[in-house]
């Protein structure tokens, strides 16, 4: 049976082999256009390297100086330690408001002490202006007495006692020989019905300060008794 199929040209057969000649020379080309354009670029980097002068001792310093100078960058803290911190911090301020209250009680405390000690110095400076009346006892020192208790024993200062015995240094009493004047309101003689309550009423003082300046601890009299009546 014969073949009626058409034969291929022989022409294109012949193209085929001439194309991928022709592929291939392209392909070997562009790659040595490629290394190449490697080679040039290496070749101008080399270049610039050697070009480049090297760096003078001075500009190396002042590169040093400028890393030491530059600020350091500090790291943030962790939550735990801010928290001790703040918590820190929170102390500190509240021991600082108790010293400032202790120091302001403390100059409180100073002012009022000086306001007293004002005022008894102008109570003592009028006392001393102004002789004190009354009747005048002789107190002979006791055992145990000092110069200022024996003022306070009969209501009077220390500055009064003082101007009633200019020549007796408080320092120098001895007892059983120093005789001190005192100012005092009277010399009561106890009577039937004479009771410390109505003795004080009479003479407008208190019973408390005819206890203190007879020694008394208890509150009985005796008829004939010699009862000091201090100044009110």
């Amino acid at each position: 049976m014969e073949d009626y199929r058409n034969p291929r040209p022989a022409e294109e057969n012949s193209n085929i082999p001439m194309i991928t000649l022709l592929v291939l020379v392209a392909l070997v080309i562009a790659l040595l256009y490629v290394g190449w354009q490697s080679m040039s670029d290496d070749t101008t980097k080399t270049e610039v390297v050697l070009s480049t002068p090297p760096k003078s001792d001075a500009m190396k310093g002042q590169e040093d100086a400028d890393l030491v100078s530059a600020p350091v960058t500090e790291m943030p803290e962790e939550g735990a330690e801010k928290e001790d911190k703040k918590a820190s911090t929170t102390v500190d301020e509240s021991a600082k408001q108790d010293n400032k209250a202790k120091d302001e009680k403390v100059a409180e405390k100073k002012k009022e002490e000086a306001k007293k000690a004002e005022e008894l110095a102008k109570t003592e400076k009028k006392t001393t202006e102004a002789p004190l009346k009354g009747t005048t006892f002789v107190h002979t020192v006791q055992s145990g007495e000092t110069f200022y208790g024996i003022a306070n024993r009969y209501h009077i200062s220390k500055a009064a006692l003082q101007t009633l015995n200019p020549d007796i240094k408080p320092e120098g009493i001895k007892v059983g020989i120093t005789k001190l004047n005192v100012k005092v309101k009277a010399i009561h003689t106890v009577g039937p019905g004479d009771i410390l309550r109505v003795v004080a009423q009479k003479y407008g003082v208190s019973k408390q300060l005819i206890m203190d300046a007879n020694k008394k601890t208890k509150d009985l009299t005796e008829r004939g008794e010699k009862l000091i009546i201090p100044l009110p």
